[in-house]
């Protein structure tokens, strides 16, 4: 099962971390964006090609230490179909190198426009008779707010292909509590979301507890990520939050179960703009990206229990 695969990658690499790549321009050292444009000019297919360029140096340094990599899609689709022809290549490279794959796509619709979101990020695409994968996603997150006629669609998907999805519950950002704390009967709206993928994963569980259905719970809402690891035992959680949005090792511990396992926790900018933070050279930026990721390893690893499979 695909969450098994990567509970698998997290306990080879004692790193329950995911290096998201939501690259800028403005991250991208400028040597690299002086080369492309000297072989494109000043396109949307030079902006492509120093965007791949810098993830396949970073995936090189990460892929050995780091279990997995989040790309946001948005960040690729800016640059047009070039930025998209990036994101596939990016993903199938860090497939190459062994890493597990989060597409941060947050889709959200219902019927066959959601299934063919399904199948168009994880799984396989009928081309006149024959099927072939369009993007090399693990897994996708989602916006379950529509309901079940949202997630049913990629449920098929995700039991036909070996694939997971992480439902946005209770996420990070400031304004998140506008609707997510809002009262429905006695729970709150996250909660109800929550209750939601327990039900949603509970035919797709597998050797580790946790189900296909994972959800997104952020790191700077730390006792919401405590209650809700206690009230949902086989959901896994992608914990975006750390460090440059103000969460810290301590926070996210609590999305942590007695294993060290339950969570795998996001940096995208900490970990991609590491070279400027500590203002090295800029030729540099990739083993300041792998610096930065043992330092997060070591941070984070140091508040949660060991990482190890006890059945």
């Amino acid at each position: 099962m695909s969450m098994d695969r990567l509970i698998t990658k997290i306990l080879e690499t004692g790193n329950p971390t995911v290096a998201g790549l939501d690259p800028k321009l403005s991250y991208v050292p400028g040597f690299i964006r002086e080369e492309s444009v000297k072989k494109y000019g000043k396109t949307l297919e030079a902006a492509a090609d120093a965007l791949l360029t810098f993830n396949k140096a970073l995936i090189d340094e990460l892929c050995d230490i780091v279990p997995a990599v989040k790309p946001q899609c948005a960040y690729y689709e800016m640059y047009g179909w070039q930025g998209v022809k990036a994101l596939y290549e990016t993903m199938a490279y860090a497939r190459e190198k062994g890493m597990y794959v989060i597409t941060d796509g947050k889709r959200n619709d219902i019927g066959t426009t959601m299934e063919a979101y399904a199948i168009g990020h994880l799984g396989e695409t009928d081309v006149f008779g024959e099927t072939q994968y369009g993007f090399l996603g693990d897994c996708l997150t989602v916006n379950g707010y529509l309901g079940t006629d949202g997630i049913a669609p990629l449920l098929k998907v995700c039991e036909a292909c070996d694939k997971g999805i992480f439902v946005l519950v209770k996420t990070s950002n400031p304004s998140s509590g506008e609707l997510q704390d809002r009262m429905i009967g006695g729970q709150k709206v996250y909660e109800v979301m929550g209750g939601m993928c327990e039900t949603w994963g509970a035919e797709q569980i597998g050797k580790y507890g946790y189900s296909s259905v994972g959800a997104v719970v952020g790191a700077t809402y730390p006792e919401q990520l405590r209650e809700l690891r206690e009230k949902m035992p086989h959901t896994f959680f992608l914990v975006p939050g750390y460090g440059a949005q103000g969460g810290g090792a301590k926070d996210v511990s609590y999305a942590f179960d007695q294993n060290g396992l339950g969570a795998i926790v996001n940096s995208s900018r900490g970990i991609m703009c590491a070279y400027q933070k500590e203002g090295c050279d800029e030729r540099d930026f990739a083993k300041a990206a792998r610096r930065e990721a043992i330092r997060m390893k070591e941070d984070i690893t140091s508040v949660i229990p060991k990482i190890a499979w006890n059945k």
